[in-house]
């Protein structure tokens, strides 16, 4: 089983991984560590703010991991926000019946109550050096491509709007 999580920044991507690996004991892939190796060797000259750009260049990278570990029958989580919202048309039948795809979302109202406490736990699971560009305005833009994205895209989202815990609690169940 592979088990894709996506999401806008801030949303928790990586804290349920963590608790994933926890829980299940499958290893997990951050596809943020892929990027800044790409980067930082000089492998690529885009930079970590070259979004669009990052998903068209990590994604068929990350495309053959999760079909690797598929066909040798291995269980691993990717997280991170380099996955294309039509991310299904890269695999076959025989590919997506072994993938589970979780991504996360957070409200307009949720940011607004609890911008605060999103911000604290950016760095819970790994230190966020720059946390500058986090905004209310930015999280919200940055949710509202995410859903957007995925609601064309026939994808299921999990809507964080009133507790993160509960979210992701019911995610794990």
């Amino acid at each position: 089983m592979v088990i894709i999580i996506t999401g806008a920044s801030h949303v928790g991507k990586t804290i349920l991984a963590q608790r994933m690996l926890e829980k299940y004991k499958y290893p997990y892939f951050s596809i943020d560590h892929l990027k800044m190796g790409l980067i930082r060797s000089g492998i690529t000259h885009l930079t970590p703010e070259d979004d669009d750009e990052l998903t068209d260049y990590l994604w068929p990278i990350v495309r053959e991991i999760i079909k690797t570990a598929i066909e040798n029958e291995q269980n691993l989580i990717v997280e991170g926000c380099y996955i294309p919202f039509d991310w299904r048309n890269s695999f076959g039948e025989q590919y997506l019946q072994s993938i589970r795809f979780i991504c996360l979302a957070m409200s307009d109202e949720y940011i607004d109550t609890h911008f605060e406490e999103i911000k604290s736990h950016g760095s819970d699971i790994e230190t966020r050096l720059d946390d500058s560009y986090c905004t209310v305005e930015q999280l919200k833009q940055d949710n509202h491509q995410v859903i957007d994205g995925c609601k064309s895209n026939g994808e299921k989202i999990t809507l964080i709007t009133e507790s993160y815990e509960d979210s992701i609690k019911h995610v794990l169940d």
